[in-house]
């Protein structure tokens, strides 16, 4: 693989960098973001990479009801009423405020997230091996998470004005590392998929087509260098994946499958916020002509 990425600022540098900046309409916080993260100027009135059509998205095909679809603290009861129950992974309790949480009454092992945002997933394995630090670091973490605003920082508007909450979801094992198997879907068609692997030490994506093929892709993490097998329940993941995202010109159906069965993950509508391009750069226009916008496009 030959290919040289272009980019300004590190992705997290990027978005610290904006933080000052939130008070700016949203057309131009999103050229300046995309600017900083990609190196590149962001073309809105005519969209041609798929980066740029995800930022054309945000300002312009809007569905107030994908608010209630990113809310982890709601999305349970549509996955149910659209693929029916057992597809979800138990909700344990919900609080406002990390102290609030009374971890006698939890399991010994358990997920802690929060509901309006993404990428907050602590994973506790054992509860009784915590310790006062790891307790003291959690708190400082989540109350951190609770007060950020994950719209201001990328736009991504389904998630202005979402509640935030701390749950507790069931821990799930499968003999081993539980991997996410994450659906580039468009207009329920599934078009390339990715796995994402060691999420404990230092994370991987490996991209693959409709067959599982590997593709040859770099986004936002390194390759594994290492063989993926096929997941069991594949086909029945391509399934899922069409029928959620039916209607829908763009989203990433995520999904797991644990002991043989396959769990719903989350709907994300920006895949890394629309600030993160694919590699080599001809994957960023193959995507791109994906998303069908059928609407005059305006800056």
């Amino acid at each position: 693989m030959s290919f040289t990425i272009k980019k300004l600022f590190p992705r997290k540098l990027a978005r610290k960098m904006m933080g000052g900046l939130s008070f700016l309409p949203d057309s131009l916080y999103l050229k300046l973001f995309y600017f900083a993260a990609t190196g590149k100027t962001l073309n809105l009135r005519n969209p041609k990479l798929f980066s740029e059509k995800e930022q054309w998205l945000k300002l312009h095909d809007i569905h107030p009801e994908y608010k209630d679809l990113v809310d982890k603290m709601t999305v349970n009861k549509y996955i149910d009423e659209i693929l029916g129950e057992g597809y979800c992974f138990q909700t344990l309790g919900y609080w406002e405020r990390f102290d609030d949480i009374d971890f006698d009454d939890l399991p010994d092992s358990f997920v802690l997230k929060c509901n309006h945002d993404s990428g907050s997933t602590k994973v506790i394995s054992d509860k009784n091996s915590l310790s006062k630090k790891d307790i003291d670091d959690m708190k400082k973490f989540f109350n951190a998470r609770v007060k950020k605003d994950f719209y201001h920082a990328g736009r991504e508007y389904p998630y202005k004005g979402i509640k935030p909450y701390i749950m507790a979801q069931k821990y799930m094992a499968d003999n081993g590392e539980i991997n996410d198997y994450k659906f580039f879907c468009f207009n329920g068609d599934p078009k390339i998929m990715f796995v994402a692997t060691d999420r404990s030490t230092d994370v991987k994506f490996d991209f693959f087509d409709m067959d599982f093929n590997h593709l040859d892709i770099v986004n936002i993490h390194p390759n594994s260098g290492k063989i993926i097998k096929k997941p069991k329940c594949f086909d029945e993941m391509k399934q899922i994946a069409a029928k959620l995202s039916k209607g829908m010109k763009f989203v990433r159906i995520d999904l797991y499958e644990i002991n043989g069965k396959v769990y719903f993950g989350e709907f994300t509508f920006f895949h890394g916020g629309g600030f993160c391009l694919f590699y080599p750069i001809e994957w960023e226009r193959k995507l791109g002509d994906m998303i069908s916008l059928n609407d005059k496009v305006l800056d």
